[in-house]
């Protein structure tokens, strides 16, 4: 008869068990099938954006100046407006053009009013860029000298300021202090 009572309540018990693991796999199968939407809805969106970004590379390419493989111009098609950007294959600014103008414009060639114009003002903004940069450089946070904390083999340890301990070797170069020392 004990026997017979256990064996039911094992029955019982196992019944609960899985019965909440149905339930748990239910759970777990709504959960990938968010992740898998939402896996989904991102490829769609990069689908979309790639496709965006190939038919502006077309746009921009359709725009640019014809060239032949070793980037002169190609004379069959007509050269672009005097005022106009020249682009590289990728659609961005190629910087190349513009430096061969302001070289041939600095070895004396011909250089109409326009052309001494736009070099006065080119060096007159490379000189305020300058100071500009110069500014720039000399406003860095004030240093702050490192603090000495102590000595290793007579020598004084100074620690930095994101906490390296060092000292200053017979070389004068700095040496480092592991942390287990």
């Amino acid at each position: 008869m004990k026997k017979l009572i256990l064996l039911c309540m094992v029955f019982v018990f196992s019944n609960t068990f899985f019965a909440q693991t149905a339930t748990e796999k239910k759970a777990k199968a709504k959960t990938e099938k968010a992740k898998a939407d939402k896996k989904k809805k991102a490829k769609e969106t990069k689908a979309k954006a790639k496709k965006e970004e190939v038919k502006a590379k077309k746009e921009v390419k359709e725009k640019a100046p014809k060239t032949k493989k070793d980037g002169s111009p190609d004379k069959r098609f007509k050269e672009p407006a005097k005022g106009s950007v020249k682009l590289k294959k990728d659609g961005t600014v190629d910087k190349r053009y513009k430096a061969k103008e302001n070289n041939a414009s600095a070895m004396g060639q011909k250089k109409s009013a326009e052309g001494k114009a736009k070099a006065a003002a080119n060096k007159a903004e490379a000189k305020t860029k300058k100071v500009i940069r110069e500014r720039v450089s000399t406003e860095k946070a004030p240093r702050t000298p490192d603090k000495v904390t102590g000595n290793y083999n007579g020598k004084k340890v100074y620690t930095g300021p994101r906490g390296g301990r060092y000292y200053i070797n017979s070389n004068g170069n700095k040496t480092y202090i592991s942390d287990d020392k």
